[in-house]
């Protein structure tokens, strides 16, 4: 793992190394790091800069009544023991991506601003990162039946092609990040603890190296589990999404009901809330609808979670357009001309919205998807991996409309190779009439 001076200088300055974080002086916190970013750039600077030149030197002008540049120069000094840690996690695979690099998700950047971490410690296929998908959030202490539910909704989302967006905790975590990549779906897991542990292991070794799964932390790899970190997390798992799931809360405590709260709070994504029996009086789930969640409703298709302003960091490369970008541009106008308006208030139930023109998210994927397979494979026919190439939508995804279209004879299956094309109206009509001889 080759390691740039921006970054060896951004470790330096922000993390831990090893698991003892008995240090006479503390690295940066986030607000820190973001105040000490901008006066660099103020002064023409790099943070490569401080390892090039004489820190004093650099930092004569610097003053910040906790960002000292004798905190600064200690930080610096710690080179030793940051060459031994990442030969450490080098062994592990774990790689170091800072906010200038390419890879570093935008949606964080935007939705967090100078709150964004300065470096995530990862593992696994980094490309998931800017694809969103849909946070899945809940107790550690979860019932048997919700913990069933978040398996089967993981999978489902997996199936549909989103990828799970969740924490990588005990209980609803870990059961919907199991539930998508059993079902060979993709997922983003973003640790509070333990992330070097959680690279090395046989639960997860099989799907990294797949590339179906990247686990992302900006605690140190060796961190072991804090509440504090635990908290802060919660609020990069909603802003990595494009719509969030709770499926349990416990009322008015915890890190899961402090993460919706927050997320209600500034607007990330939509919040949808997985409706609990009544006798579950412990529940927090019907306050979060209070406060302007949403329930989940039953058999939504997943694409419908999303709202439209969530696209607007999705990440995605040029080329063929994706089919949210589709449904995007066809959202029904108001009167005077604007889209409707994606967030309700929070104080209208959701049950008593009327809903004149549905959000263009609420249309169906699968149809758009058939118009495009006709325009597009209607003289020739093409191969999964050519149609993954021209669809942004994950294989598991692809396959499943795929085998649906040939079962409703709208799409033909050729073999050797496998490829697809669309049958048109004149060959079904010739079909039916031979099935009459």
């Amino acid at each position: 793992m080759h390691v740039s001076e921006h970054t060896q200088a951004v470790l330096l300055l922000t993390s831990h190394f090893g698991k003892s974080a008995r240090e006479e002086l503390q690295p940066l916190s986030t607000n820190e790091w973001a105040r000490f970013a901008v006066w660099l750039k103020d002064h023409g600077l790099q943070p490569a800069s401080l390892l090039a030149d004489s820190p004093k030197t650099v930092l004569s002008g610097l003053m910040d009544r906790s960002v000292t540049p004798h905190r600064i120069e200690y930080l610096l000094g710690r080179g030793g023991a940051l060459g031994l840690a990442l030969e450490k996690w080098q062994r592990a695979g774990i790689w170091v991506l800072t906010r200038s690099d390419p890879d570093y998700p935008d949606r964080l950047k935007k939705r967090l601003r100078n709150e964004a971490p300065p470096l995530f410690f990862g593992c696994g296929n980094q490309a998931l990162l800017s694809r969103g998908g849909i946070a899945v959030v809940g107790s550690r202490d979860a019932s048997e039946d919700d913990l069933a539910f978040a398996t089967r909704f993981g999978a489902e989302v997996a199936a549909q092609g989103q990828s799970v967006v969740s924490g990588g905790a005990r209980g609803i975590d870990e059961c919907a990040m199991t539930g998508a990549l059993d079902r060979e779906g993709t997922v983003i897991g973003v640790l509070a603890d333990s992330l070097l542990r959680s690279a090395t292991s046989a639960k997860y070794r099989h799907h990294l190296m797949n590339g179906d799964l990247v686990l992302i932390s900006p605690f140190n790899p060796e961190a072991g589990f804090n509440v504090g970190n635990a908290m802060n997390r919660n609020r990069y798992v909603y802003c990595l999404a494009d719509a969030a799931v709770v499926v349990s809360s416990s009322k008015e405590k915890g890190g899961t009901w402090a993460g919706a709260v927050e997320d209600l709070k500034e607007r990330w994504v939509p919040l949808w809330i997985k409706p609990q029996p009544a006798t579950t009086a412990s529940s927090g789930n019907s306050q979060l609808v209070q406060r302007g969640g949403r329930w989940l409703p039953d058999k939504a298709e997943v694409a419908a979670l999303v709202q439209p302003q969530a696209g607007a960091a999705n990440g995605r490369a040029n080329g063929d357009a994706s089919l949210l970008d589709h449904v995007q541009k066809d959202a029904a106008p108001t009167k005077n001309g604007n889209a409707q308006p994606s967030k309700p208030e929070p104080e209208t139930p959701v049950a008593e919205r009327p809903v004149e023109n549905p959000p263009p998210s609420e249309q169906s994927f699968y149809g758009l998807f058939l118009q495009r397979m006709e325009a597009l494979t209607a003289k020739n026919a093409f191969t999964t991996e050519e149609l993954l190439d021209r669809f942004d939508v994950t294989k598991p995804q692809l396959s499943a409309w795929l085998k649906r279209g040939v079962e409703e004879k709208k799409l033909r299956k050729l073999a050797k190779p496998v490829r697809y094309g669309w049958i048109s109206h004149i060959e079904v009509q010739t079909s039916m009439f031979d099935a009459g001889q």
